[in-house]
C-alpha cells in the first residue's frame, strides 16, 4: 500500500477515514494492524479486497498485489482475485454464516465460486478443509447448520472457507475477539500452523496488543486513520516510540498482567500497578462476615425433545463461595461453564434448583416480594453488551433516572441532582443527559450503565463481562473507574469474565468454573502463582502475550 487515502461520503460532506497509509506485506509474512475502534484498521484491510462499505472509495495512492495495481479494479475483476488469491476471515462468526444453509454447503460454495475443485471431488474437499480447521468428526459436522455450532466452531468453519482456495494472502479481521482465551489460543495456533504449511501471508486486524505481538512478526499501529508506528512487533513492545503506542502498551490487560508478574519477581510493591487500590489482607474487610454467601448452588434445565438422563442439563453443580465486603470476586471460566447462570441466580433472576444464597446472613429465597424489591436496591448489575442494555428510546437522563423513579427516591429536582452527580462520578459531561444511547460510543454507554447501576447506592454490583466488548484503552479507563468507585464507596463486585488478564488486574479472590462445577477457589495471587488444577493452568497459559518481554515504565512514559 503506497500513500493510500480512503474517504466516505456522508450527509455532512466527505469524511477521510484513512489518510496516507504505507506498508508492505511479503510472502509468508504475518503482519498485524492494531488500534482502537474507528482508527481505520478494518477500512484499510477491506480496501485491499475491494469490500469497502457504502460510499467508501480509495481517493489517492496505489494498492499493488503480486505486482498488479488493484486500486481501481471493477467488481468483476475483484471477484477474480477475491477468495482465490486474497482470502478473508470476517470478524463475527455469529452473523457471517448463512443460518439456513448447512456448513458444508457454504464451504462448497466458496470452492465453486473460485473454481478450485471439480464438482465430483468437492464434498471430499469440504470434509478435508473442516478437518484441517480442527473440527472433529468433520463429515457429520459438514451436514449441520450454524446454530448447532459453538462460536469457536463457527470461527473454524470461516477459517476453512477463507483458506478453501489456498489464497496467497489471508485477511483475518478480529478473528477471535468474541471467543474464550482457550478457544482463541487453539484457533490462532491452528491458523498459524495452516498458514506456515501453505506459505500464505496473513494480515491480522486486532485491538489486542498482546495477541498481535505474539502472533505477528511485523506490527502496524493505527490512530485516527494514520499509521503512527510500525516495525518488528517485539521491538515496538519493548520500546514504543509514539505516545499513542505507549498508551496502548500501558493499557493492554494481557501485558499489564505480565507487568504485575515482572514487578513481583523484582520484589517491587505491586499495589500501585494494580490501579492504585491497596489490596491488603489485614484490612477489616478480610475478617468481616461475607456480604453474599453462596452454598451448594445447583441449577438444572430441561432439554426439549430429550428423554431419560439426557433430559436434564446441570448448568450449575454444587457451587459454594463467599463475596467479602469491599472486595472483588472474579468468577472465571470458558463459555458454557455456568458463570452467568450463577450471576443470574445471585441477582434473583433465576430460581435455583437447590442450594442457598444469603445476603448479609439472610436467605434470599425466604424473602417476600416486598423485601426482594428492597434488596434490589442493594444489588445492581452491569451487563456485557453496552449496546443492548440501554433503551434506545430513552434519553440518557431517563436511563439513569428510571431506577430512582421506580423506587420512589426523592423529588423530581433531587433526582435531577442525583443524575448530574452520577454523571460526574463516571466522568461523563452533564450535557450527556440530553443525548440518546445511539449518540454515544461503546465505552461511553458502559459508563452510563455503571452510573445507572450506582443510582440507588447499592452495596453489591454484579459485572457480567462488563469490559469484554470494549477496546483496550476504553477497557483500561473503565477498570480504573471501577477500582476508584470501589475505593470511594466500599462496593463489593462479583465480576463474571473469561478474560484472566483482566482478573489479574482487578480481582482480590478468584473462583474458577468448569462445566458447572467450581474447580478452584482462592486469592488472586495464590491462584496465578500456584494454580492447582490443569484446567486453571491452561486458562492462565492461554492469555495472549503473557510471556512477552515489554518495555519498562520509563519506556512507556509511565515514570511520572
Amino acid at each position: 500500500m503506497d500513500d493510500v487515502k480512503i474517504s466516505f461520503e456522508s450527509s455532512t460532506g466527505t469524511v477521510e477515514a484513512v489518510r496516507g497509509v504505507n506498508f508492505t506485506i511479503y510472502p509468508g509474512q504475518s503482519v498485524a494492524i492494531v488500534g482502537e475502534s474507528g482508527s481505520g484498521k478494518s477500512t484499510t484491510a477491506m480496501s485491499i479486497i475491494g469490500l469497502l462499505p457504502g460510499s467508501g472509495k480509495v481517493t489517492d495512492g496505489t494498492i499493488t498485489f503480486n505486482g498488479q495495481d488493484i486500486t481501481h479494479l471493477s467488481d468483476k475483476q475483484f471477484e477474480d482475485i477475491r477468495g482465490s488469491q486474497i482470502g478473508l476471515v470476517p470478524q463475527d462468526p455469529m452473523s457471517n454464516l448463512n443460518p439456513v444453509w448447512r456448513i458444508g454447503t457454504q464451504i462448497e460454495e466458496s470452492l465453486k465460486a473460485n473454481n478450485v475443485v471439480p464438482g465430483t471431488e468437492r464434498h471430499e474437499r469440504v470434509v478435508q478443509l473442516l478437518e484441517e480447521a480442527g473440527l472433529p468428526d468433520a463429515a457429520r459436522r459438514s451436514k449441520q447448520y450454524p446454530h448447532e455450532f459453538s462460536g469457536g466452531m463457527r470461527q473454524r468453519a470461516l477459517i476453512a472457507m477463507g483458506l478453501a482456495a489456498r489464497p496467497q494472502l489471508l485477511i483475518a479481521d478480529e478473528p477471535t475477539s468474541a471467543l474464550d482465551v482457550t478457544v482463541q489460543k487453539t484457533i490462532l495456533d491452528h491458523l498459524e500452523h495452516l498458514t506456515k504449511e501453505l506459505g500464505n501471508a496473513v494480515l491480522l486486524i486486532t485491538h489486542d496488543l498482546g495477541l498481535a505481538a505474539e502472533r505477528a512478526e511485523h506490527l502496524i499501529v493505527m490512530h485516527r486513520g494514520r499509521i503512527v508506528e510500525q516495525g518488528p512487533s517485539r521491538e515496538i513492545l519493548r520500546d514504543p516510540q509514539h505516545p499513542y503506542t505507549r498508551r496502548l502498551v500501558a493499557a493492554a490487560p494481557s501485558l499489564a498482567s505480565s507487568r504485575i508478574q515482572a514487578a513481583r519477581k523484582a520484589g517491587l510493591e505491586t499495589t500501585e500497578i494494580k490501579t492504585g487500590t491497596a489490596k491488603a489482607d489485614d484490612s477489616p474487610a478480610a475478617n468481616e462476615a461475607p456480604v453474599i454467601a453462596v452454598r451448594n448452588l445447583t441449577k438444572e434445565f430441561d432439554i426439549r425433545g430429550q428423554r431419560g438422563e439426557k433430559k436434564l442439563l446441570k448448568a450449575v453443580d454444587d457451587v459454594s463461595f463467599d463475596l467479602r465486603r469491599g472486595t472483588t470476586l472474579a468468577l472465571v471460566g470458558e463459555s458454557g461453564s455456568g458463570k452467568s447462570t450463577v450471576a443470574n441466580m445471585v441477582l434473583g433472576l433465576l430460581e435455583p434448583t437447590s442450594g442457598t444464597i444469603s445476603y448479609e446472613g439472610r436467605d434470599t429465597s425466604a424473602l417476600s416480594k416486598k423485601e426482594m424489591f428492597h434488596l434490589r436496591r442493594k444489588m445492581q448489575v452491569v451487563f456485557q453488551n453496552p449496546y443492548g442494555s440501554l433503551d434506545p428510546m430513552y434519553s440518557i437522563y431517563r436511563c439513569i433516572e428510571e431506577p430512582l423513579a421506580l423506587h420512589k427516591v426523592g423529588s423530581r429536582k433531587q433526582r435531577e441532582e442525583r443524575v448530574a452527580e452520577l454523571l460526574d462520578m463516571v466522568a461523563m459531561p452533564r450535557s450527556a443527559m440530553r443525548r440518546y444511547p445511539n449518540e454515544l460510543s461503546g465505552g461511553q454507554r458502559q459508563r452510563i450503565a455503571i452510573a445507572r447501576a450506582l443510582a440507588l447506592k447499592p452495596e453489591v454490583i454484579v459485572l457480567d463481562e462488563a469490559v469484554s466488548a470494549l477496546d483496550v484503552l476504553v477497557q483500561h479507563q473503565i477498570i480504573d473507574l471501577l477500582a476508584q468507585l470501589q475505593a470511594d464507596l466500599n462496593l463489593s463486585y462479583l465480576f463474571i469474565t473469561h478474560d484472566l488478564a483482566v482478573v489479574r488486574q482487578t480481582a482480590d479472590d478468584v473462583a474458577v468454573m468448569e462445566k458447572g462445577r467450581l474447580v478452584e477457589h482462592g486469592r488472586v495471587d495464590d491462584l496465578f502463582d500456584h494454580p492447582q488444577q490443569d484446567y486453571t493452568k491452561n486458562l492462565i497459559e492461554s492469555v495472549p502475550g503473557l510471556h512477552i518481554e515489554i518495555g519498562t515504565g520509563e519506556n512507556l512514559g509511565l515514570a511520572e
